[in-house]
């Protein structure tokens, strides 16, 4: 027996179904129009899809006032930033760039820690008790650097910062 795509016949089913021939699947229940909460409240002013979102924005309003420069203009807080960055990087790698020789020193110059340098001290030891001076030191960048590139800075910015509240103040 062979199948015939062109064959409109309905296919033979040799035992009869014990299932009735009406649709398969009861229809489902009709539910009312309304639904069984009470809809929330709605804002008079906006069309809010949930109840949590806030009311729309209202559209600024338009004073008559002269446009004033914002408050710290972005190149002063650019160079104030710029500023500090240098300041972090130079006291970090002065303590860290002396740790990791000393580091490095230990692992692939031995013979280099364990020589004596004077009254039979090994240079590894000199080299160890040397790096607190070093971290004392990077204190001391830090602090330099702060007094002398980023306090001016950010002073100079502090004061525009008073003089611009005094005027927002006095209109």
């Amino acid at each position: 027996m062979s199948y015939d795509p062109h064959d409109r016949h309905e296919p033979y089913e040799p035992y009869p179904s014990p299932y009735p021939q009406s649709p398969r699947y009861p229809a489902p229940p009709q539910h009312p129009q309304s639904p069984p909460y009470p809809a929330p409240p709605q804002h008079p002013q906006s069309q809010v899809t949930y109840p949590w979102q806030p009311p729309p924005r209202q559209p600024p309003t338009v004073r008559n006032q002269a446009p004033r420069e914002a408050l710290g203009r972005h190149s002063d807080l650019r160079v104030l930033r710029r500023a500090y960055r240098w300041q972090r990087r130079t006291a970090t790698l002065t303590a860290l760039g002396y740790f990791t020789l000393f580091l490095i020193l230990s692992a692939f110059a031995p013979g280099v820690m364990s020589a004596t340098v004077a009254d039979r001290i090994p240079a590894g030891l000199l080299l160890a008790l040397v790096q607190l001076p070093v971290t004392w030191l990077a204190i001391a960048l830090y602090e330099h650097t702060a007094r002398r590139h980023v306090d001016p800075l950010a002073d100079r910015i502090r004061r525009e910062a008073e003089v611009n509240a005094r005027r927002g103040a006095a209109r």
